[in-house]
């Protein structure tokens, strides 16, 4: 039967230095002391009292480890700073290891129940014989831990010897950020960032790089074979005996990849057990580096770290796969709290080892089918959100149904200048749906709100395709005739098309007309504009099949991920997007960016005048946002011109004379003009905006709407002011790079 042994790191904190442990080694038949010192102790402070140098040092992860001799007696003595300090050494009980098969392994508050299961895995499908396990546990919080492992051991009848090594010190990072807090996950668009404390040092990622050397000095050092994976993390049952891999491995070492598995939901009131782990992320490629390692084959320099072995090069055609058991290493009652959900698919080999080697009944994803779910031609639905956009309406709408479009829902709020008007009035004839955006009552900004109650109209739940722009996004399809019917025909079996913007600025226009904002607005920015931020952003269209729960801003959001196999997303030039975006990608990069079937052209400033009303009336998704002269220069991009849309606009022209043949919808129009009109006047009569409108129209903001490929990303997050006058004289086509630091200090 097998015993359970504790043992204890001193942690012993002596002002300049800290000694995580100290360990009595022979080091070439000469008796001597090991000193593991903590990351920041002061070396230079430390010194043999008979003035004896060091016989070595070494650094693992920014940690000294310094070797002495012992005096004739069998004492260290060490002065620190000159005083004399006295060190207790642990003995080294390599002796017990001798040619075991062991595991080393870190405890991170992980029950007796878990870690006695995760033993006997090992024992059986490993031939595991012996570890050592590190239990991070601060002291006096879980006493009985280590007579609990031994009542489970002795339960399940386990033959191995388990050491428990515990610490008086944190071996975590005092400087660890909130975000490595277990709890934290990535902020995405459309999920709120977990409000998380910062990690404490006793449950931070581990600090203490230099611990596996301690484990090696006082226990492992001449085991068979030594296995690093921690408690919550399994190889797979019918995997090859990873000791024996080791030993016959060129160099006596093997890496070891590990994978996140998950649960779809542990049952009510039952306990998580590493059979509930059926789940992982489609999307995520990463895993856990660790390793094997053959003592005895290994090379003599070999130093041991956590993720990898130092001075050695693994066996690359031996690697193994483990799987580590998040819900185990992170317990919560929602699975939702470590991962997002949308990410999670069934893996067959977990699946089978839940059910056979297990013998347990996982909880199972729900089944979803696309087959029930409308498909092929149907209607196009747009959904957008308005707020005082009433002398652009008519042209935009005229565009997308002249292209394809057949639907169009609109949410307003707070209108003032006959926006309102002019919807209903276009809804009764048939032309729109009009609803008011019920943003007070949800809580929600406007868009969002708009987008959440939209899910629930038939309009848009029988929908084919569906896609939600503003209205100074244009889609400006570049295949064929230019109509919807023709980017589809060009990629027949994309579901998702990603529409990345081309910013068009003002084309030094200044003044406010009633005339079609694409036949004003030639210029913007090259295809190639990764900055600002915005400039790739995209929109999505998307056929309503059902791999998505609900509308999003870039996006459709909440992805069925038991359906994420059925994702074809293509950019703006029919190629594939990669997995990774599926869930929360909403920005074009240098590897996924594509115009040429289709741009959504992003008439984001239009003329001066008519951004002096766009910024008096607030952004419909950011109301607490002041829009002012760094807004004008991030988004007003007059690098080249562009006239790709231009062919479209007959078709736009002739919907248009339709529309305004109407005489109320005439009417409509024409009052919004002039209330358009009339609150540029007004606003320009005040001194704020008369200013404000100065700098639009001056030089210096027109040079820089040409410059914007030349500028770094903290130059548009510092705004205009930050570019110098010589920057501005400089050629627009030559080849050169600015950019400033945030503090506002330029750098060339």
């Amino acid at each position: 039967m097998g015993q359970v042994i504790e043992r204890r790191l001193p942690g012993l904190a002596l002002g300049p230095i800290t000694v995580l442990d100290a360990v009595s080694v022979l080091q070439d038949g000469q008796p001597c002391a090991t000193l593991f010192l903590a990351a920041g102790s002061d070396v230079a402070a430390l010194a043999h009292a008979d003035g004896v140098a060091p016989l070595s040092q070494a650094s693992v992860g920014g940690a000294a480890c310094v070797t002495y001799p012992l005096s004739e007696d069998g004492d260290l003595r060490l002065t620190l700073n000159g005083a004399p300090v006295e060190i207790m050494l642990a003995a080294s009980e390599q002796d017990r290891f001798e040619g075991l098969n062991c595991i080393a392994a870190v405890r991170n508050g992980e029950n007796a129940q878990t870690v006695a299961v995760w033993l006997q895995h090992h024992v059986q499908t490993q031939s595991l014989q012996a570890a050592v396990i590190v239990d991070r546990a601060q002291p006096g919080t879980d006493p009985e831990f280590a007579a609990q492992l031994a009542a489970e051991m002795e339960r399940l009848s386990l033959g191995c010897d388990v050491t428990i090594l515990t610490s008086d010190l944190p071996l975590g990072r005092t400087d660890a950020p909130a975000e490595a807090h277990p709890f934290c996950v990535p902020e995405a668009p459309g999920k709120d960032r977990m409000e998380v404390p910062p990690p404490s040092p006793w449950d931070s990622p581990l600090g203490a790089m230099s611990l596996y050397e301690i484990l090696r000095a006082r226990f492992l050092g001449q085991a068979r074979a030594v296995c690093n994976i921690d408690v919550h993390d399994l190889l797979p049952p019918d995997a090859p005996n990873v000791f024996d891999s080791a030993v016959e491995a060129e160099g006596g070492l093997i890496a070891l990849f590990g994978r996140h598995c998950y649960p779809w939901r542990v049952r009510k009131d039952d306990p998580t057990r590493f059979a509930d782990h059926i789940c992982v992320q489609f999307d995520s490629k990463s895993g856990r580096q660790r390793w094997c390692i053959a003592p005895a084959k290994a090379p003599e320099a070999a130093i041991w770290r956590m993720i990898r072995i130092g001075n050695a090069v693994p066996d690359r055609r031996r690697t193994q796969l483990f799987y580590r058991h998040m819900a185990l290493r992170h317990p919560t009652p929602s699975i939702s709290k470590i991962v997002p959900k949308t990410s999670l698919i069934e893996h067959p080999p977990l699946l089978e080892m839940s059910e056979h080697h297990w013998g347990h009944k996982p909880v199972r994803m729900p089944e979803l089918a696309t087959d029930a779910l409308p498909r092929g031609k149907g209607r196009r639905v747009i959904v957008t959100t308005m707020k005082n956009e009433g002398p652009f309406i008519l042209e935009w709408l005229a565009y997308h149904r002249a292209i394809g479009f057949d639907d169009i829902l609109v949410y307003t709020n707070d209108c003032t200048d006959g926006t309102d008007t002019m919807l209903r009035t276009l809804e009764r004839k048939g032309f729109v749906q009009h609803r008011e955006n019920p943003f007070r009552e949800s809580g929600l900004k406007p868009q969002h709100a708009a987008l959440h109650a939209s899910d629930d109209e038939p309009l848009v739940k029988n929908a084919a395709w569906l896609t939600c722009i503003d209205v100074d996004e244009f889609v400006n399809i570049k295949v064929g005739d230019g109509t919807l019917d023709a980017l589809f025909d060009a990629v027949p079996d994309a579901n998702m098309i990603a529409m990345t913007w081309r910013l068009f600025g003002n084309c030094d226009v200044h003044e406010y007309e009633d005339r079609p904002i694409t036949e004003q607005f030639l210029r913007c920015a090259p295809e190639f504009a990764r900055k600002p931020h915005q400039a790739w952003g995209f929109k999505t269209l998307f056929r309503n099949i059902g791999l998505f729960k609900k509308m999003g801003v870039h996006r459709p959001k909440g992805l069925n991920p038991q359906l994420w196999e059925e994702i074809n997303w293509v950019n703006g030039s029919g190629k594939p997007l990669p997995r990774e975006m599926f869930r929360n990608g909403w920005r074009s990069t240098t590897e996924t960016y594509g115009y040429d079937l289709v741009q959504l052209n992003h008439y984001a400033v239009r003329s001066a005048e008519s951004f002096l009303v766009k910024r008096d009336r607030g952004r419909v998704n950011h109301v607490d946002r002041d829009q002012g002269l760094a807004y004008w220069f991030r988004m007003n991009n007059n690098f080249e011109e562009d006239l790709s849309i231009q062919t479209r606009l007959p078709l736009m022209r002739e919907e248009l004379a339709r529309l305004l043949a109407d005489p109320e919808i005439r009417a409509a129009h024409d009052s919004a003009v002039a209330a358009h009109r009339d609150k540029i006047d007004a606003l320009r009569a005040t001194g704020n905006y008369a200013g404000f409108y100065a700098d639009l129209t001056g030089d210096r903001l027109e040079k820089l709407s040409r410059l914007h490929m030349h500028f770094g990303s903290n130059v548009f997050l510092s705004g205009p002011e930050v570019v110098p006058d010589e920057v501005l004289r400089k050629d627009p086509n030559e080849d050169w790079f600015f950019t400033v630091e945030l503090s506002g200090e330029t750098a060339h």
